[in-house]
């Protein structure tokens, strides 16, 4: 069992000026978008064009469109589960010996795998791994547990084309980090292999944001405010009791849960999330790194053009994905050697 809390990182210059400057710009706009059909589509331009604008693809990336609908539904146009996504390959990424399943955010609401083209095709540069961006139904149009039985059809079809659980790695930010918790918390329960490892970027563990609202009233997240993220969560969770299994996590039993490195924001509210998960993690026994980036915003690995710790939280999480590949890679073959 190990939690580390990584806090010796400082926060340049030019990441202090861009969380002030969001602080006064995004956060009052955000308060003021209504979620109604119109504020909805506003608020995935918004957030589209600025994903593309501070973090844009790595030229050269190729990119493959994947839909394939789960088993027993009844085509690429069925409402049921289906392995939507895209294929995300960098320009030097050569590996195939394990691949990454990754999961956006954006409070199931929002975002899509091409806006998080930018930190898959740098996630992919940096592992030299193929990433698998999972695009899942979004709310309000679909509710709970649509999102979570995408990724869950995501992952059915990787392990379905061949590729061994032990080598697939689950990531995710936001919303996208709590639907691979469930995941990996859904296939122990199942008595399934665990897959590789997680990497979770400003999770959500909390859906009823009365953590990340604990936290804002010591500081203010400079991009929304609890309140408004809570009514967002909402769209996808209305109707279900937030007690729900699949919405509260328990972590009994999970100390064979994956690996697990959770990233976040000194100055986001869900810095408290990501504290609470390692903790939730660590006391069940699993293995999990905590890292608090001082004075970073939501995601900050999908921001590469706001500061440089864009690049430097990405490359400890490229870290962390190739050691705990290669460890179970020597392994594996230390077993092979004993049983011959």
């Amino acid at each position: 069992m190990r939690l580390h809390k990584r806090r010796e990182h400082g926060c340049s210059l030019r990441s202090q000026v861009a969380a002030d400057l969001t602080s006064v710009t995004l956060r009052p706009l955000t308060g003021l978008v209504p979620l109604n059909r119109a504020g909805i589509v506003f608020s995935r331009r918004l957030v589209a064009t600025s994903l593309w604008a501070f973090g844009p693809p790595l030229r050269g990336t190729r990119i493959v469109r994947v839909d394939h609908p789960a088993a027993g539904t009844a085509g690429a146009g069925s409402a049921g589960p289906t392995a939507r996504g895209e294929w995300v390959r960098a320009r030097d990424a050569v590996r195939e010996d394990a691949v990454v399943l990754y999961v956006h955010g954006s409070a199931y609401t929002i975002c899509s795998a091409r806006t998080h083209r930018g930190l898959t095709s740098r996630l992919s540069a940096r592992t030299g791994l193929p990433v698998f961006s999972c695009d899942y139904r979004l709310a309000p149009s679909h509710r709970f547990p649509s999102a979570a039985d995408d990724v869950r059809a995501a992952y059915e079809w990787l392990v379905a084309e061949g590729h061994d659980p032990a080598r697939i790695v689950l990531a995710g930010d936001s919303a996208g980090g709590h639907l691979i918790v469930d995941l990996a918390l859904e296939l122990i329960r199942e008595g399934r292999p665990a897959p590789a490892a997680l990497v979770a970027f400003s999770p959500v563990l909390d859906l009823t944001m009365s953590l990340a609202a604990a936290r804002e009233r010591m500081r203010r997240d400079p991009m929304i405010t609890s309140a408004k993220a809570a009514r967002m969560l909402d769209l996808y969770v209305d109707g279900h009791d937030h007690r729900a299994p699949r919405l509260r996590f328990t972590f009994a039993g999970a100390d064979v849960f994956p690996p697990t490195l959770v990233q976040a924001g000194g100055r986001e509210m869900l810095a408290a999330d990501a504290i609470e998960l390692a903790r939730a993690l660590s006391t069940a026994g699993a293995e999990c790194e905590l890292e608090i980036w001082p004075g970073q915003m939501h995601v900050v690995q999908a921001l590469p053009r706001v500061g440089p710790e864009a690049d430097a939280a990405l490359e400890r999480a490229a870290g962390f994905i190739d050691s705990r590949l290669d460890a179970l890679a020597r392994r594996s073959t230390l077993t092979l050697v004993k049983e011959a």
